[in-house]
């Protein structure tokens, strides 16, 4: 196995520490991924606003909303929206007792849905305590998107 020298840590390292690159003589990139990884970590907190927007842009863009909605009807894709509702009912359960209530009051007649209070399209329940579970504000799906939006 041959060794390859990382021009940013300059260390001596197995080949296969190395990206592969095309240009590269040797098909390796010159930079161990170790640094490569550094680099992308302090690129990203250093334009986190710039690289967030790029993000929003690209996961919008329509080749990749058809994919991901594909990949959501798929068995796999199912399990995995199962495993995230397990795993966010795991580390919220203050939430998935407020959703609960709010279900059980609607159920049985003691709390009465609403139109989305800004728009008054269709709504669902918003708690902005969880501590209260009862007291929701009734938003639509995008109203309620940006309520959580400006919350975090």
């Amino acid at each position: 196995m041959t060794s390859k020298r990382c021009f940013k840590c300059m260390c001596e390292k197995p080949i296969d520490s190395f990206y592969a690159h095309s240009a590269m003589r040797d098909g390796r990139l010159n930079k161990c991924i170790d640094c490569a990884k550094r680099d992308v970590v302090e690129h990203r907190q250093a334009n986190l606003e710039r690289v967030r927007a790029y993000d929003r842009l690209r996961g919008s863009a329509p080749h990749r909303v058809a994919a991901r909605k594909e990949y959501a009807q798929t068995p796999e894709g199912k399990a995995a929206h199962q495993r995230a509702l397990r795993t966010s009912r795991l580390r919220f359960p203050e939430r998935d007792f407020a959703r609960q209530v709010v279900s059980n009051a609607v159920r049985d007649g003691r709390l009465k849905s609403q139109p989305c209070w800004v728009c008054g399209e269709k709504a669902e329940a918003h708690h902005p305590d969880y501590s209260r579970p009862l007291d929701v504000v009734w938003l639509c799906q995008p109203h309620h998107k940006q309520a959580h939006k400006a919350v975090n």
